[in-house]
């Protein structure tokens, strides 16, 4: 059976993945259905989020935008140098401006882009001719030649995928994070108060507070992603093997390292990377991927650690009326936003650590592995985003449950042998420790067995005594509270 039947002449591809139908069809199925990832598929409403930032759309434009801005720049320094540029300069009774053909870049303009690529089989190529002819349009044929002049591919390729990197980062990916660090925030501090026994190797251990757990994982997820907020992103602007040789020769005398720096810095508004050879060496994405990846990582423990709270039922998940949890368990309320935001957590760390990996490599001054693997950035920023996505949609539907958090305290009174051995040390007692091993160790105490030990306890002054009795696990939090309130 046939998905949908269109005669191919009658489809039109657009550079963000969807089709366009010009012609009759007896039945049609969205492309996205027949997408082989999900996040062009299933998962198509967060890989839209990223697609005006790694799409070949996206990598054109962007191309586009440095080669524009390379001719302004060289009208705007080198005009004194060169008569051909000094004439294009003053032709017109207004200083020529080229920033329209990036601004403006529309679909029609990147199918022309790629035409040309299918007959020259270069696509940065391919941008600098359709730059050239646009130029050309404009009034300024002399300046066609002046179009790409002492470039190689990479120094319009390298600039082009750092602000794409940097304005993912800034536009999409950061207020995501903050929304879930927020979340987690806010969290931490309506339950910064409510006791909750702790596991440590999966058994019990001192008692907690929910608050203190959430607020730690926050903690941890903030200072990773002002770690990436803070990344520089680099590029290099330097010829074929990284040392000016053909523009040096074109434009004796000048100061090329400097002009690139200022080219770089204040028109690409990107950090200078100084030594390189005909690529970016890539160290910047390497250190960005790999803070990504620990903040992914910190989030997949999350997601781990509330599927565990809510199997224990520490915490309870909100049904939704038409939701369903299992095919066959109709009484099934399935943790499946924070399994589905681990899986997709671990899925963006795999692809970040690959592509770090390989990118770091590069077989003498250039090899053109990098170029294929630079194209799939944005599907590790996508499951990070669509990790992100899940676990706060799953936090919106957990409450904790203070009964079960209760109940389960009531039932280890055991973890106040820490306490009473704590307390029994601080008054020389050499043997504390094995006293309270050999009574609890393994065990399930009573609170009238742990009581009935306490008063036992001559060593210690009647008022220390009468403080033991008088807790309970669920007070045996320490500074639990207290630090949520002093770090939030």
């Amino acid at each position: 059976m046939k998905k949908f039947i269109v005669a191919e002449e009658n489809l039109r591809q657009k550079p963000d993945g969807t089709v366009s139908i010009v012609g009759p069809v007896e039945s049609y199925v969205p492309p996205e259905y027949l997408a082989i990832g999900p996040m062009d598929g299933r998962y198509r409403d967060t890989g839209e989020k990223l697609s005006p930032y790694f799409s070949e759309f996206a990598l054109v434009k962007n191309r586009v935008k440095v080669e524009v801005l390379w001719l302004q720049f060289l009208l705007d320094n080198l005009r004194g140098k060169s008569r051909i540029l000094a004439t294009a300069y003053n032709k017109f009774d207004a200083a020529p401006n080229f920033i329209h053909l990036f601004e403006q870049f529309s679909y029609e303009d990147f199918f022309e882009v790629k035409q040309i690529e299918a007959e020259t089989n270069h696509d940065v190529k391919s941008v600098e001719l359709w730059v050239a002819q646009k130029v050309e349009e404009m009034g300024y044929p002399e300046l066609r030649s002046f179009v790409h002049i002492g470039c190689t591919s990479e120094d319009i390729t390298n600039p082009s995928y750092a602000r794409m990197i940097r304005d993912a980062i800034e536009d999409v990916w950061y207020p995501k994070a903050e929304e879930l660090i927020e979340m987690l925030e806010k969290m931490a501090e309506e339950t910064k108060g409510i006791p909750m026994l702790a596991y440590t190797h999966g058994q019990p251990a001192t008692p907690t507070t929910v608050g203190k757990e959430i607020f730690n994982t926050a903690y941890r997820l903030r200072q990773k992603m002002m770690q990436v907020s803070n990344m520089e992103t680099m590029a290099k602007f330097n010829g074929a093997t990284g040392n000016y040789a053909a523009i040096s020769i074109a434009f004796p005398g000048e100061d090329w390292p400097c002009l690139a720096r200022q080219f770089v810095k204040r028109y690409l508004d990107l950090d200078f990377n100084p030594v390189t050879t005909q690529i970016e060496p890539h160290d910047y994405i390497v250190e960005i991927a790999g803070n990504i990846s620990h903040f992914n990582r910190i989030c997949a423990n999350l997601c781990m650690n509330m599927w565990i709270y809510i199997s224990k039922e520490f915490f309870v998940q909100i049904p939704v009326k038409k939701e369903v949890g299992s095919s066959t368990m109709p009484n099934k309320v399935n943790p499946i936003n924070f399994e589905n935001g681990e899986a997709n957590f671990r899925k963006s760390t795999a692809d970040f650590e690959f592509l770090s990996e390989w990118l770091m490599s590069s077989r003498m001054q250039r090899d053109l592995r990098d170029s294929t693997l630079l194209r799939n950035l944005g599907t590790a920023f996508a499951h990070s985003l669509l990790g992100m996505e899940r676990t706060i949609k799953g936090l919106k539907k957990v409450k904790v449950n203070e009964k079960v958090l209760k109940e389960n305290l009531d039932g280890k009174w055991e973890v106040l042998a820490e306490a009473v051995q704590t307390v029994l040390r601080k008054h020389g007692i050499p043997d504390a420790y094995n006293r309270l091993k050999e009574l609890t160790r393994g065990k399930n105490i009573t609170k009238e067995a742990l009581h009935e030990f306490i008063k036992s306890l001559d060593e210690i002054p009647e008022c220390e005594r009468e403080a033991l009795l008088n807790m309970k696990p669920e007070d045996y939090t320490g500074f639990a509270e207290e630090i949520v309130e002093r770090e939030i």
